[in-house]
């Protein structure tokens, strides 16, 4: 207590055998839960005594006796007047907690915080990603910390809109996206771990088990792709300008070619514009078979065409963001199946790139054409449609890009007459 000479009713409330009394009315008074009676014990008969002495009984209580919390308050009222028990028990033992209300906002925070995962626009914009987020819930919180799991997240989702890489090291990666730490993904560690396993959800792969699997991993994710390995399809596109890229792509579209480019010649200076029709149109696909089979058709008047041979390298986006950069206008189109789906939202949500025949409407007409397709694996949600993983889903079938080819190249042919000048066979 604070008194200086404390008054004969305090220094009885002060009596050391008392100190357990004390004790457990202000653990149960801490719970933050209403508190009638609280259980003491056992007690060796000075307690007892001195309890009895307290509480105006005629004979010992149990050695485990309970007290109401009401006949508490009277004695204290009568030892002191003016003063409560929670009063006495903050000045005996310290400040009450509320447990039960720290229960509640430790609750709350970590509802905001796998709300926040499961809506961030990272997740939002590739569903599959919602299963990571899942389970980094089930997971539960790092060393119990809500904070320190939203900071540990943020740089997950950090990296993972970084990605792909731009063909660098992965510690030079790390430190331009992670503000200067170059380690933060170093093997073993937990953002690397994290990442990883959301990479490997994308990508619908076991989660890597060795050094050369998560290196594997990382590198199918643009990260240490060196200029010359990392190649983008491309067919069509007649660029404008003094550089590198500006020539090949038109060298390779007059000979009616397609091209392949490396990394290194998308990154090549000089200046670049798209001679096309404004705004320039650049149709993407996923299968290569696609491209050869617009180059064989429409020759040296193929419109511009990017293929990402499935999931798309660090040369893919670099190429197609360059493009948007400039002023085309892209449009996306994929298989029909679950991964083609992922590679698509996954294209759009790292380009510009715009839907392309590829909405639920698209897929029934398909699927009524080519009803005995494979499996279409897990299907997962496709952002610009809702309907279309419903109608998936329904019908259980795949229909790969080649079958609705003909489709695309109509669309093409459309193109290529709008591109061909007057009079050009």
């Amino acid at each position: 207590m604070t008194h200086t000479d404390p008054t004969p009713g305090e220094a009885t409330l002060r009596r050391p055998e008392l100190l357990t009394l004390w004790h457990t009315v202000h653990n149960r008074l801490s719970t933050g839960r209403p508190v009638t009676r609280v259980r003491l014990g056992p007690l060796d008969d000075t307690q007892r005594e001195a309890l009895a002495d307290l509480l105006g009984l005629d004979r010992l209580p149990d050695p485990r006796p309970f007290v109401p919390l009401a006949r508490l308050e009277e004695a204290v009222t009568e030892l002191c007047a003016g003063r409560t028990v929670r009063e006495i028990v903050t000045e005996l033992i310290g400040p009450l907690g509320d447990r039960a209300g720290e229960r509640r906002r430790e609750d709350s925070e970590r509802a905001a915080l796998w709300s926040w995962l499961a809506d961030h626009d990272t997740v939002r914009a590739q569903p599959a990603l919602s299963n990571w987020a899942a389970s980094c819930r089930t997971a539960g919180l790092i060393g119990g910390s809500t904070e320190r799991t939203r900071t540990l997240l943020t740089d997950a989702l950090k990296v993972l809109t970084a990605l792909p890489g731009q063909a660098e090291p992965l510690p030079v990666f790390a430190a331009r996206v992670l503000n200067g730490h170059a380690h933060a993904l170093d093997d073993g560690t937990p953002l690397s771990t994290l990442v990883l396993r959301a990479l490997a959800t994308l990508y619908d792969m076991p989660l890597p088990q060795s050094t050369a699997d998560r290196r594997a991993l990382w590198t199918r994710a643009g990260i240490a792709d060196d200029d010359l390995s990392a190649t983008v399809l491309i067919g069509g596109l007649r660029a404008a300008g003094d550089g590198l890229l500006a020539h090949v792509t038109r060298v390779c579209t007059e000979a009616g070619q397609a091209a392949s480019l490396t990394l290194a010649q998308i990154r090549a200076p000089g200046e670049l514009t798209l001679s096309a029709v404004s705004p320039a149109v650049v149709h993407v696909v996923e299968n290569p078979s696609i491209l050869a089979m617009a180059i064989r058709r429409f020759g040296r008047h193929c419109p511009p065409l990017v293929c990402t041979s499935g999931w798309p390298n660090s040369a893919a986006i670099q190429l197609l963001r360059l493009l948007a950069d400039h002023g085309a206008v892209l449009r996306y189109h994929g298989d029909f199946d679950g991964e083609g789906i992922r590679i698509a939202a996954y294209v759009m949500n790292k380009t510009s790139a715009h839907p392309w025949h590829m909405t639920a409407a698209d897929y029934r007409a398909a699927v009524l054409r080519h009803p005995h397709g494979p499996q279409p694996g897990r299907i997962t949600e496709a952002p610009w449609d809702s309907e279309l993983a419903k109608a998936m889903a329904e019908h259980g079938t795949a229909v790969v890009e080649e079958l609705v080819a003909d489709a695309l190249l109509e669309d093409l042919a459309g193109a290529a007459q709008q591109k061909r000048p007057p009079g050009c066979p």
